[in-house]
């Protein structure tokens, strides 16, 4: 079912909004001084391209033992240049498509997953795009290791 999907993301706009992921990348490798966003542009990229059985974790929630307070500060700040920069427009340029998707029953599901990427565009600095079960067994692990 997963395939189906990506395939119909990729024929109903998904191809479009990879394509604005990776011009972002490509800027922020112009611009020098947005280089450490370019690994979070790629990662989303991917995300934009296969957004089913993939997901965007945080890297704090991946491996919960490196958590440093000095990174998370920077890749706030990373964020609000983000945001700045390519964040609005890349977040709108999903909306957009997901609203087009939804016009059509079969494109709603693939129009939801451009939203949750929409949010995914405003600060996506410090996520990772891993499987779904990697997703899943590292929130186990975390939860097991807080309780």
């Amino acid at each position: 079912m997963r395939t189906v999907l990506n395939i119909l993301n990729f024929f109903l706009g998904g191809f479009m909004t990879t394509l604005a992921w990776i011009l972002a990348t490509v800027m922020s490798v112009v611009f020098i001084i947005t280089l450490p966003l370019t690994r979070s542009c790629w990662e989303i990229a991917k995300l934009s391209l296969v957004p089913y059985g993939n997901e965007a974790v945080h890297v704090d929630e991946l491996d919960p033992s490196r958590r440093n307070v000095i990174m998370n500060t920077g890749g706030t700040l990373l964020n609000i240049v983000w945001l700045v920069l390519f964040g609005w427009w890349l977040c709108i340029m999903h909306i957009l498509a997901g609203i087009t998707q939804c016009l059509t029953i079969i494109g709603i599901p693939v129009g939801i997953a451009n939203f949750k990427i929409a949010a995914i565009a405003l600060w996506p600095v410090g996520r990772r795009v891993v499987s779904v079960e990697t997703a899943q067994a590292a929130r186990e692990a975390n939860a097991r290791a807080r309780f």
